[in-house]
């Protein structure tokens, strides 16, 4: 996947593709960042770009440079992990990263590139290796053989040792935003607009996360906490709102509903930030929930400013409360009465 596939990031991509085509690009990088929000992709976009065959012409923010074709035979063998100059490392069943895994990787970075420009080596959850596979790369990362590259994927560069990290120049892959998650959905995986934006909402910036819960909670709860926050609008009777938070999945007892109203919440919360966004008049593109746009604005009519700071500031005090084990039921009680 060339640069140009890959959705955010636009500035340390562009970063790199110029790098590479200065030929200063450092032998050795960590690529750290929260899950799933593509720094494995951009790992393989960079040995594609730096090994391509028939490079083309790529336009960022800071002008032009060149991107890979993401179609000659370099390119599709690094995307299918059988290029003979780059090698991925990654965690076994065991869930580490042996220290022979790691000599071996050494080993076959020593040799000059067998066709390609550099040879590469890209190291995924390389927190995973524990430390003698750390010690043996120290040497290789301070004095990487010519024509060889090291890149170390993690989403807790933390782990790896200090000794490590200073070898290294670190790139910070951040958050998507929500619309961005929800672009990678449709593209990329054949969501719908609505699963796709729903998942997007509580994705937490990460398209993995996304594709690693399931849609129709996330739908089942965004529409839960739409519903409530209508039916709430315009009554005060205490009654009629707790029975409206009936309606939130996981508004009941046990250790599902507490995982099902912990979704709720985030959806709320996730809601709510819109219609501070909307009144606010900040950039749409910024939106959560964009799917929801009309509705939102909607809602708008029953929530100022005030009332929309103070049931963002509630719903963060249930999602404590739900995390210091209260009973999903008067939790989805209390916050129905108070927002």
């Amino acid at each position: 996947m060339p640069f140009r596939d890959i959705t955010g990031h636009e500035r340390i991509l562009g970063l790199l593709a110029r790098a590479s085509v200065r030929g200063s690009l450092p032998p050795s990088l960590i690529f750290a960042g929260p899950e799933g929000v593509g720094k494995r992709m951009a790992a393989v976009a960079l040995a594609q770009q730096v090994n391509c065959l028939a490079r083309e012409p790529m336009r960022d923010a800071a002008g032009e440079t060149e991107d890979a074709c993401g179609v000659c035979s370099a390119c599709r063998r690094i995307a299918r992990g059988t290029h003979p100059d780059v090698k991925f490392v990654a965690p076994e069943e065991s869930g580490s990263i042996k220290v022979e895994q790691i000599r071996d990787a050494i080993s076959s970075a020593a040799y000059r590139p067998f066709e390609g420009r550099r040879r590469v080596t890209v190291i995924d959850c390389a927190e995973q290796m524990a430390g003698p596979s750390q010690d043996s790369l120290l040497k290789t990362l301070e004095e990487p053989p010519p024509a060889s590259m090291f890149i170390l994927v993690t989403s807790v560069p933390e782990m790896l040792s200090q000794t490590v990290r200073s070898r290294c120049q670190r790139l910070r892959f951040g958050r998507l935003a929500p619309g961005d998650v929800a672009s990678v959905l449709m593209k990329q995986h054949a969501y719908s607009e609505q699963d796709a934006h729903a998942a997007a909402a509580m994705s937490d910036g990460s398209p993995g996360r996304a594709l690693e819960e399931g849609t129709e909670a996330f739908v089942e709860a965004r529409d839960a906490a739409m519903n409530l926050l209508r039916a709430v609008a315009t009554t005060d009777a205490p009654a009629a709102r707790m029975q409206s938070a009936l309606a939130l999945p996981g508004a009941g007892r046990g250790k599902a509903d507490r995982v099902a109203l912990g979704q709720s919440l985030l959806a709320l919360s996730s809601i709510l930030r819109d219609l501070g966004a909307l009144m606010s008049h900040a950039d749409e593109r910024s939106l959560a929930n964009a799917d929801l746009k009309k509705s939102l604005q909607g809602l708008l009519r029953s929530y100022d400013g005030d009332r929309v700071i103070s049931a963002f500031a509630h719903v963060d005090r249930a999602m404590n409360a739900l995390d210091r084990n209260a009973s999903p039921k008067i939790v989805a009680d209390w916050l129905a009465l108070q927002i």
